[in-house]
C-alpha cells in the first residue's frame, strides 16, 4: 500500500485521458469525477478503474470525442444521447441539463442512453447542492446480480444517490448500491486475497459462498438483504426501479443486455437499446418552501439524529455522507492509498502510453 497525492493522481489521469483523445475540458471533468471516488473512500470506483476505461476505448466501445446532446425534451424533462462517450463526461452534462430545467420550472428530470460507466453516483447528485437543490442520480450497470430466487444474472449493482442541502451542517448524501456490496468491493478483496462476508455472493448453482471470486466463477452478486428472509426482495425491487428509470425510459440497454464493463467480454448480440443508461433529478428546494427555512430544518433533522443514543459498543449515529466527508478531509492531506496491484497496473498503463506514473 502506497499513498499518492491528489495532484499526482490528477496529473496522471488527466494525461492518460488526453492520450486516448479526450479534449482537455472532457479530461478535466472525467478526472475530477474519477478521483472524487478515491477522495471519498470509494476506492473501487476511482483511479483503479482507469485502465478499464482505456481498454474499452481500445476495443472501440468508448468514444473519446462524443457529441453528447439532448435528443428529446419538455420544460422539465430530457433524454440525453451520450454518443458512447465516457460516462464520467456524459453524466455531468446530463445533470447540468436537469439543474437548468429545475432553475426554470422547479424540477428537472433527465434520462440518458448510449453512455458508459459513470463513476460514483454521489458526484452527480452532489452537483445540485450548490444551487440549493436536491440531487438524484441513478445508473444501471453490467448484469452481475441475480434477482431473488434466481441463478441468472439479470441486474447490475444499480446504485442510487440522493444529495440534500443543509445550512450549517454538512449535506446529507446517500450513495449506495442496491446490492449487499458493490462489485468493486469484490475486486478489492480479490487483490487482498480475502473472503467476502456471508450474504454478498452466491455460486453458479445459487448456493451461498464467501469466495471473492464467486462472480468470476459464474456466480452472482446478491440484492441488498442477501436472501429473502433478510429482505433481498426489497433490494431486487430497488435495483429493478433503477434499471427501468435509467434504461427502459431512455432507450438504453436494460437487464441482461447491459454491456459488460470489462473489455474482454463482448456485448450480447441483438441489443435492446443503446449503451448504458442513467437517470438524474434536480429539485429546487424553494419550489416547495423557502430554501433557508428548509435548510434550517435539515440542520435540526441532522442534529437530532446525530444525538440519538448509540447502541452498546458504538460511539455515535452517522448521517449519510459522514464517512466519505471525513475520509476526504484526511486524504486531501495524507494522500490517497493505492494497493500495490493497482500501482503496478497504473505504472504499466502509463508505460504503454508514454505517461509517467
Amino acid at each position: 500500500m502506497q499513498n499518492f497525492s491528489y495532484d499526482h493522481l490528477y496529473r496522471f489521469t488527466f494525461e492518460m485521458l488526453t492520450k486516448i483523445g479526450c479534449t482537455e475540458s472532457d479530461a478535466k471533468i472525467a478526472t475530477e469525477v474519477l478521483l472524487s471516488a478515491d477522495l471519498r473512500g470509494v476506492d473501487s470506483h476511482g483511479v483503479a478503474r482507469l485502465s478499464g476505461y482505456v481498454r474499452l476505448w481500445e476495443k472501440g466501445r468508448i468514444n473519446a470525442t462524443p457529441n453528447v446532446r439532448v435528443t428529446h425534451e419538455t420544460p422539465s424533462t430530457a433524454v440525453v444521447d451520450g454518443d458512447s462517450g465516457l460516462g464520467l463526461v456524459v453524466a455531468p452534462f446530463a445533470m447540468k441539463v436537469a439543474i437548468e430545467k429545475a432553475k426554470n420550472v422547479g424540477t428537472g428530470w433527465v434520462s440518458v442512453k448510449n453512455s458508459n460507466h459513470y463513476g460514483i453516483a454521489g458526484y452527480h447528485a452532489m452537483m445540485a447542492l450548490e444551487h440549493d437543490m436536491i440531487g438524484i442520480s441513478l445508473t444501471n450497470a453490467s448484469p452481475l446480480v441475480s434477482p431473488t430466487f434466481s441463478k441468472e444474472r439479470l441486474l447490475g449493482t444499480n446504485p442510487i444517490s440522493v444529495a440534500i442541502p443543509a445550512k450549517e451542517e454538512p449535506a446529507f448524501v446517500a450513495d449506495m448500491a442496491t446490492t449487499t456490496a458493490a462489485n468493486g468491493k469484490l475486486e478489492i478483496l480479490q487483490r487482498k486475497g480475502l473472503d467476502t462476508p456471508t450474504g454478498w455472493v452466491q455460486d453458479r448453482d445459487g448456493n451461498p459462498t464467501t469466495s471473492a471470486n464467486g462472480v468470476k466463477d459464474g456466480g452472482a452478486l446478491l440484492p441488498l438483504g442477501g436472501d429473502r428472509e433478510h429482505g433481498s426482495h426489497k433490494g431486487y425491487a430497488l435495483g429493478a426501479i433503477v434499471d427501468i428509470f435509467s434504461a427502459v425510459l431512455s432507450g438504453a440497454n436494460y437487464g441482461p443486455w447491459v454491456p459488460p464493463f470489462v473489455a474482454f467480454l463482448d456485448p450480447l448480440p441483438n441489443l435492446v437499446g443503446e449503451g448504458i443508461g442513467h437517470f438524474f433529478g434536480a429539485m429546487r428546494v424553494d419550489a416547495f418552501r423557502p430554501a433557508d427555512e428548509f435548510k434550517s430544518h435539515m440542520d435540526n433533522w441532522i442534529r437530532r439524529f446525530r444525538s440519538a443514543e448509540p447502541t452498546p459498543g458504538n460511539t455515535k449515529v452517522l448521517i449519510p455522507g459522514d464517512p466519505e466527508r471525513e475520509l476526504e478531509a484526511i486524504r486531501r492531506i495524507d494522500g490517497i492509498p493505492l494497493l500495490d496491484p493497482v500501482v503496478k497496473d497504473l505504472t504499466q498503463l502509463g508505460e504503454r502510453f508514454g505517461v509517467k506514473f
